[in-house]
């Protein structure tokens, strides 16, 4: 099961929301995978995007090197069931070995995610949100910050702090709500979970980050609990920084934001 440079997919199932790997070449040259999976009528589109390094190396839809049980990734399903189109997306061709924080606000980035977002608004004309989750974040605000295709923001359990041995700790002290966010004028949604023990990520700072998005049409918190016993560290998606237990949940609130400031 392969796919090509250029937009070719290889389709996989029959089911109403069917699911396939593309890769485009974004307009730097570089190669761009992810899983794209298609309900009958999408009311909106959403990019995901992965914590940790981000490289998924995706060989199908069901096959990848890393991420299996990423908050967003093992979610993908659930996001398509809300009637989102859904795009898991890899790191590109020439970060194969994963993304860091840097690469993830750089303007080739960005523009990756846009091209990304193109192709979706070509496949069905509907508004494309950019979702992240812990060092995904990054990407999802990056993308929202500079990407003209991005129409709205969802950040999971965002990292708004930086470890002291980051190369950026000093540029980017507070993380994301370090980027320009005050250019996102999209609506945008802050999750995390009240008990996310992981130290770059806690709960309390969303204020960093709804201080930062002057411009932007509408912000909304929502701080979630329960779910599972932890079956990670902390900092790992099988706890609470990535919902353990209450996915469904989290999917469900993520998908009604979406489709209520859709436009």
């Amino acid at each position: 099961m392969a796919a090509l440079p250029g937009g070719l997919a290889a389709q996989t199932g029959n089911s109403a929301a069917s699911a396939e790997l593309v890769i485009i070449k974004t307009p730097r040259g570089a190669n761009q995978a992810f899983i794209l999976i298609k309900p009958e009528k999408p009311v909106a589109s959403v990019i995901l995007f992965a914590g940790g390094n981000g490289g998924l190396g995706l060989k199908s839809t069901t096959e990848m090197a890393w991420g299996k049980g990423n908050f967003l990734v093992r979610s993908r399903d659930k996001f398509a069931a809300q009637g989102l189109m859904v795009a898991v997306m890899d790191a590109p061709s020439d970060n194969q070995r994963g993304m860091q924080a840097t690469f993830r606000f750089s303007l080739e980035h960005a523009a990756d995610i846009d091209a990304v977002a193109a192709h979706l608004k070509k496949a069905v004309n509907v508004p494309v949100w950019a979702v992240g989750t812990s060092m995904g974040t990054w990407s999802a605000a990056n993308g929202a910050i500079a990407g003209k295709n991005i129409d709205g923001l969802v950040l999971t359990s965002s990292v708004t702090r930086a470890k002291p041995d980051w190369a950026i700790a000093k540029s980017h002290p507070d993380g994301i709500a370090n980027l320009p966010l005050s250019l996102i004028r999209g609506p945008v949604l802050i999750m995390s979970h009240k008990k996310d023990e992981f130290a770059i990520t806690p709960a309390a700072d969303a204020g960093k980050l709804t201080k930062a998005l002057t411009a932007a049409r509408k912000v909304e918190v929502i701080l979630m609990d329960g779910g599972a016993s932890p079956e990670s560290d902390p900092c790992e998606a099988k706890s609470e920084h990535g919902f353990l237990g209450i996915e469904g949940d989290a999917i469900a609130r993520i998908a009604n934001f979406i489709k209520t400031n859709a436009r």
